[in-house]
């Protein structure tokens, strides 16, 4: 539903479309019956950066994070770097309805759904909770907001995903929501604890095969003085997992085991192209069996914590930072958590990535991800529908491009202040932003380039390194080619300088120059049979590939698993999904 504009406003955009079509006279000298303060609130409901006349206050459901999203203290979620500089350009103010996190986030949003009590802006999460308000005709067709109020940057930004990003916020013609975007971020890599590595006297891993052998060792011969229980079992965890053992949406989570299962070919809830040319989900084929049953091996013989199951994220970040794990998958941001606090704890620990090939001719294989599983939406018949992506124009194009003198959003950076301390929580940038901001920072590190002429975000993340290299006394090496910075060491860097330089540079160097093969997953969008079947489906799932592992069920099981799949509304769904990527 379009939104109707004030009377007077009404007017004015008439006139501009008459004078538009008959001459080339600026807009401005329509305005001619109306006041200024009319001119104002038109420019401001119809621009990117226009100011609105008078401060607008906009109720908000805000997603938060853990210690007040590491934000310095006498910052809030109102009253912050974000608001305070979204206020100085467009005059508008968030008023939190309510602020939580995680789980408890979106048990609010529900709450506020069953209610219909929305506030005037909120963030939903799947694309099943995009779909249900939509069809409950309780949110705004922002396709106006979209074309005018949207940066051109922000607009390249959308476009840079293709079609599949636009595709999941568009229903009927109409974008009823403004996408979060999840950047390219690469395959996971594993974390090993160089330091134990180095005393054991091993080779740094390239294969499955070595990083199991280097977790047996870690285990078996205690390079981090764990000792043992009072059963004599090593105090020492193996490789930590989360129960959700891969990753829905791309690879940008920890604890997941998608390399181990793409060394087998195989990834679990994507909806891939199978070996015979027809599209498959790829948590029921052959190769996805082969690698439970050597993930069920690896279980057995406490290469991978045998607790996994009984522990939370917390638990196992405790696990990190205490020196009782040496391992786990995670992506190129890990530095910044868990691993700055270990590091924190105990400087001496030399936490190190390694990029590991899952095919024979040394290549890595991953799924790419879903372009979008957050979404920004409007409450129906809020009068200021265009705030929304006013908003996002300014945090991501005018705070990243234009505020290159604030040393508030240089403070910011430096200290790995989380997204939640947006008011909207989100991130949007280029699908290739993670190399844009490596390759930038690489050259200016290695005085190819004048690091003064880094946009703010970039600037600030040099900074950090380049005082990571000043404060161990190391040189910066250059390397196009599998190089590593084995000069430098913690010494006296800060724990914060530690994790800007492993995430931005030694991480990202992995994933720029690394043989990285990427496997196209081909549907994220919801079917019809998807809206009361997949839940179900999806706990199925679950349950027995947790079972499998575990050794509750015999590795047979998969094969009565995956025909219940099917049966139960599996094989109408994969029909569906065929039908409408039309193969």
């Amino acid at each position: 539903m379009k939104r109707s504009l004030p009377k007077k406003l009404t007017a004015i955009a008439v006139a501009i479309s008459l004078l538009s079509a008959g001459c080339s006279s600026p807009a401005k000298s329509v305005y001619t019956d109306t006041s200024a303060q009319d001119d104002r609130m038109y420019y401001a409901m119809t621009t990117p950066y226009g100011a609105y006349p008078e401060t607008i206050n906009y109720t908000l459901g805000k997603m938060t994070s853990v210690n007040n999203s590491n934000m310095p203290e006498g910052d809030t979620y109102t009253d912050n770097a974000y608001t305070r500089y979204i206020k100085s350009m467009i005059n508008v103010q968030n008023v939190d309805v309510f602020e939580a996190q995680d789980t408890q986030y979106n048990t609010n949003v529900s709450m506020a759904v069953s209610m219909g009590t929305l506030p005037d802006i909120m963030m939903v999460s799947s694309q099943d909770d995009l779909q249900r308000l939509v069809e409950a005709d309780m949110i705004e067709d922002l396709t106006e907001s979209y074309n005018n109020c949207l940066s051109s940057r922000i607009k390249a930004m959308y476009n840079s995903y293709g079609d599949s990003l636009k595709d999941t916020i568009t229903f009927d013609g109409k974008i009823m929501a403004l996408p979060e975007t999840n950047i390219t971020d690469g395959p996971n890599l594993v974390w090993l604890r160089k330091d134990w590595i180095d005393k054991l006297g091993m080779s740094e891993p390239r294969t499955i095969d070595d990083v199991v052998n280097i977790i047996t060792a870690f285990i078996e011969k205690d390079p981090g003085n764990n000792g043992v229980d009072e059963n004599g079992k090593s105090n020492t965890i193996g490789l930590v997992v989360d129960t959700e053992l891969t990753g829905e949406c791309g690879y940008s989570s920890e604890f997941l085991l998608d390399i181990i299962f793409a060394c087998f070919n195989a990834y679990p809830k994507q909806w891939i192209q199978g070996s015979d040319g027809n599209i498959v989900y790829g948590s029921v084929t052959q190769e996805a069996k082969n690698a439970l049953s050597y993930i069920r091996q690896l279980y057995s013989e406490g290469v991978i914590d045998n607790d996994f199951l009984l522990r939370t994220t917390t638990n196992i970040c405790e696990l990190i930072e205490n020196g009782r794990c040496g391992s786990f998958f995670g992506p190129w941001w890990a530095p910044n958590n868990p691993l700055a606090n270990a590091v924190s704890i105990n400087p001496d620990a030399d936490w190190q990535p390694y990029l590991i090939q899952t095919s024979d001719d040394g290549s890595t294989s991953y799924h790419s991800q879903n372009p979008c599983y957050k979404y920004v939406v409007v409450r129906k018949g809020y009068e200021h529908p265009e705030i929304a992506a006013k908003i996002i124009s300014v945090m991501f194009d005018s705070v990243r491009y234009d505020s290159n003198d604030s040393q508030e959003f240089a403070n910011y950076y430096q200290l790995n202040i989380e997204p939640t301390a947006r008011p909207i929580s989100i991130n949007v940038d280029y699908n290739n932003a993670l190399s844009i901001c490596y390759e930038k920072i690489d050259k200016a590190l290695a005085g190819e380039s004048d690091p003064d002429e880094l946009e703010l975000l970039e600037k600030s993340f040099y900074d950090a390194c380049n005082s990571y290299i000043q404060n161990t006394g190391g040189t910066y090496i250059v390397s196009r080619k599998h190089g590593r910075d084995s000069t430098l060491g913690r010494k006296g860097a800060t724990s914060t300088q530690w994790a800007a330089y492993m995430s931005r540079i030694t991480a990202c160097r992995l994933l720029n120059e690394g043989d990285i093969r990427v496997v196209d997953s081909k549907y994220f969008k919801t079917t019809d049979t998807m809206k009361t079947r997949w839940w179900r489906l999806k706990e199925k799932e679950k349950e027995a590939y947790l079972k499998i592992i575990c050794g509750a069920e015999d590795i047979s099981y998969f094969d009565t698993f995956a025909a219940e799949w099917s049966e139960q509304g599996g094989e109408t769904i994969t029909n569906e999904v065929r039908e409408d990527i039309g193969r």
